[in-house]
């Protein structure tokens, strides 16, 4: 049984038999449940992308994002408020309180499903930290319990937080934390007992330790490049409507916004981890890559369907990157410049993808057992006890009950993810490549996007 099955079994009957896919597979539902046919889809999709390209290649001819112009300034009384001290001690105690609580219930409580820690790690963190830092910036950053202790660790010593012992290497960019997001993937994934105490304790202990050390170490840089869940709060808020640029709060479209993420080593490799990962979690419980591991001889009789499904989560992460660079290396470039540059230049533009495969996979997954989660966070030691007040409450399944719209919901969220990444490829793409390539330039990009919406679809409909 799955966390998910465990989180649903109280989902009635009659939404079990309308929505029979999102038992086994984070809130994906299959084909049955889409008003199309998945070929209808498919086309449409690839249609719209392509529609899209022609129009920009003909009315969009210069860069209209600059990340030291953009934006317009929040009202005076937000400003002040979001950029207060009071707001910022706010967030950390929030952080924290929930941190020690989840700790605690790791701890203390017992080795079952029914453990909300369980749900408050691949849930609320993983889950729901994408869809808070969609609206409200990078969450991470502000709650951050790690930030926090390393702020108390300094504030004890009377150093700086913000400076290290060593000064954080610039050519290690991103990789850390692309390293720690496939890490939590692998774990929660592939990991045959992802649902059993011991090793997801081990798990988080091992990442607040290194965070930590590389805090006393780097500074707090080292969490903007290195810490897995702020890298990927951080870009994800890139398409939220808010920004802060010289100790100001800044208003701004998301497309202006996500003009703003700055290249740097290892930016494809998180994206990569972040998109092929998705991918391959509808992937593994598709009917075809089951039926193939259940009925291979050499896999069977060998026990070796965890290699094949570590195997395949390194090639869909790795397929993506190799995606990403060829399509945006197939230009030319400046003279002086090298195309080695363009994969992390043009990774921006997978985000709102990624964003969109997000809401596709994990939205019924969020709403229903993320509910469900906060009822059992009520009893961490399943004691009966109702420390919140919340355990005599029931999970709406509302998202169960309307398919049609949930189904709808996918496909639409799939779809716009690609367009805004087109969007943003094209933009940078009239801003770095030569006037003669600023329309054939993007042809490998526009080709790689129609690949990531043709599979993306194609394993959402086969899931």
């Amino acid at each position: 049984m799955t966390l998910l099955q465990a989180g649903l079994s109280g989902l009635p009957s009659y939404a079990t038999a309308l929505v029979p896919g999102l038992l086994p597979m984070h809130g994906i539902g299959g084909a049955k449940d889409l008003p199309i046919s998945p070929e209808l889809a498919i086309a449409g999709a690839v249609a719209a992308l392509t529609i899209s390209f022609t129009v920009l290649a003909f009315a969009w001819r210069r860069p209209r994002y600059d990340a030291a112009t953009d934006g317009r300034p929040a009202p005076a009384w937000l400003d002040s408020l979001v950029l207060s001290t009071g707001w910022a001690v706010a967030m950390r105690v929030l952080g924290m309180v929930v941190f020690l609580y989840a700790a605690f219930a790791a701890v203390f409580g017992e080795d079952l499903l029914t453990n909300p820690f369980f749900g408050m790690f691949y849930v609320w963190l993983w889950v729901g930290l994408v869809f808070a830092s969609a609206l409200l910036g990078p969450v991470w950053k502000a709650i951050s319990p790690v930030r926090t202790i390393n702020l108390a660790f300094a504030k004890i010593s009377g150093s700086d937080p913000d400076e290290g012992i060593l000064r954080y290497p610039t050519w290690l960019g991103y990789w850390p934390a692309a390293i720690g997001l496939f890490a939590f993937v692998w774990l929660e994934l592939v990991y045959p007992y992802s649902t059993e105490l011991g090793p997801v304790r081990l798990w988080c202990a091992a990442y607040v330790a290194v965070m930590l050390l590389g805090g006393a170490l780097f500074g707090n840089e080292f969490y903007e490049k290195a810490d897995p869940f702020e890298a990927y709060s951080t870009l994800v808020g890139k398409l939220s409507p808010w920004n802060v640029r010289d100790g100001r709060l800044l208003v701004m479209s998301p497309l202006a916004n996500l003009n703003t993420i700055v290249p740097a080593p290892g930016l494809v490799a998180v994206v990569a981890v972040l998109f092929g990962s998705t991918a391959f979690d509808s992937f593994k419980d598709s009917a075809r890559w089951v039926r193939f591991v259940q009925t291979n001889s050499l896999i069977t009789e060998n026990d070796l369907g965890l290699v094949a499904d570590n195997l395949a989560l390194v090639v869909f992460c790795v397929g993506v990157g190799i995606v990403l660079a060829v399509g945006s290396m197939l230009t030319g470039v400046r003279a002086g410049e090298s195309r080695r540059a363009l994969p992390a230049a043009f990774a921006h533009s997978v985000v709102p993808i990624v964003l969109g495969y997000i809401v596709a996979h994990y939205l019924s997954y969020w709403f229903e057992v993320g509910q469900d989660t906060l009822i059992k966070a009520s009893d961490p030691l399943t004691t009966g006890a109702d420390y919140l007040g919340t355990g005599d409450w029931s999970v709406n399944y509302w998202l169960s009950y309307h398919p049609t719209l949930l189904a709808n919901i996918k496909v639409l969220a799939v779809v716009l993810g690609h367009v805004v990444g087109v969007v943003a490829a094209h933009d940078r793409a009239v801003r770095l490549l030569p006037p003669k390539h600023h329309l054939t330039g993007q042809l490998g990009m526009l080709v790689a996007m129609v690949f990531f919406t043709a599979g993306g679809l194609y394993l959402l409909f086969a899931a």
